[in-house]
């Protein structure tokens, strides 16, 4: 009877999680809503607390003004940068930069010979410069990037069925403070909801703290980036355009930089002209996005994220690199989130384990 009870709650447990992917548009569609309900829960609430004539703002009116912020803001970025991204990927196709990348012929040749004469190393059959543009080439490649284009714009039907969707699954959420909750106990056994209740009270105040972080930082780091590239000579529309980089790929944890890095360079090869040197080019993007990741490493983290995710560094590090194993730079972007919502999970049903009170201690 004993082995009887758990074989039935795993065949549930298989059950439902087939089902969850099978509708995993949908559940991805709830997921993201759930999400922008946290960020903007606190805004609905301040309003809620607003008194017109003796009258509190209607819960339908908070959520309405909310969801139309959420929506402003996600609009002026689209016009203010997708026409910029469009630009610069149609001006990409059409980069020739086996020029670009013939003024580094001389300084690769010595890194070459340089490697040959001190490391004893066999690259005489392999040419640096040879590899990097051939690398270089396919990533630019003009028809992949016609391509992506391409693929974008046959996507729009897809992204508006979603954004409606989006839409009108968080204005309820926002509508309602339990309606998340809710759904969650329907499906809870009786005994469990008071667990459920705490964990997901717990997680949603952590994932408020983190997502508004990430995107405090991500806009600051852009702005940053910049406006230091301006005043370097850059012209605007390139230095957002790496700004945008930067910030973007900043929220990807220890190689986000590093590809900001790598891309903006790219980029900036290939846009920056008027005389201007590569080596001028080099530094001052090696400056700024240094200084940039100073700045964010000793005072936007400490300041925005505080203890959001309540983690040893290592603890987080390791769980970065096994998301980043499994699912590659999109499970790194997701590993904290994802890793914080777990630890709730397991406080509050299997803190009878050593290592999960270990693990959660400081939550």
């Amino acid at each position: 009877m004993h082995w009887t009870r758990y074989a039935v709650g795993v065949l549930a447990t298989l059950a439902g999680l087939l089902l969850v992917w099978y509708f995993r548009d949908i559940v991805g569609y709830i997921i993201v809503s759930a999400v922008l309900a946290i960020i903007g829960t606190p805004l609905a609430k301040l309003m809620k607390r607003v008194r017109v004539r003796g009258r509190s703002v209607p819960d339908w009116l908070a959520a309405l003004v909310v969801l139309l912020l959420l929506w402003g803001v996600g609009v002026a970025m689209f016009a203010i940068f997708i026409p910029l991204v469009f630009d610069k990927l149609t001006a990409l196709a059409s980069v020739d930069f086996s020029t670009i990348l013939a003024s580094f012929e001389q300084p690769l040749r010595k890194l070459q010979n340089f490697l040959e004469e001190y490391f004893s190393l066999n690259v005489s059959t392999i040419s640096i410069s040879d590899t990097i543009g051939a690398q270089v080439e396919r990533l630019f490649n003009p028809e992949k990037l016609q391509n992506f284009l391409g693929s974008i714009v046959s996507g729009v039907a897809n992204a508006v069925i979603a954004l409606f969707s989006i839409t009108f699954i968080t204005f309820f959420f926002l509508k309602d403070d339990n309606l998340f909750l809710r759904i969650i106990l329907a499906v809870t056994p009786t005994k469990y909801e008071g667990n459920v209740k705490h964990a997901l009270s717990s997680a949603s105040s952590l994932l408020s703290r983190y997502f508004i972080g990430i995107l405090a930082e991500s806009t600051i780091m852009m702005l940053m980036v910049s406006i230091s590239l301006i005043c370097c000579g850059y012209l605007p529309q390139n230095a957002f355009f790496i700004g945008l980089i930067v910030g973007v790929l900043n929220v990807i944890p220890y190689v986000g930089p590093w590809l900001g890095f790598g891309i903006s360079l790219l980029v900036s090869m290939a846009f920056v002209g008027g005389g201007t040197t590569m080596t001028f080019i080099v530094l001052s993007l090696a400056i700024t996005i240094l200084a940039a990741q100073m700045i964010d490493n000793f005072l936007l983290q400490p300041l925005l994220y505080s203890n959001s995710v309540n983690a040893h560094p290592l603890e987080i590090f390791i769980v970065i690199l096994m998301a980043g194993h499994f699912a590659g730079v999109v499970g790194m972007l997701f590993a904290i989130p994802g890793y914080t919502v777990l630890r709730v999970i397991a406080k509050e049903f299997f803190n009878h384990f050593k290592i999960v009170r270990k693990l959660t201690e400081k939550m």
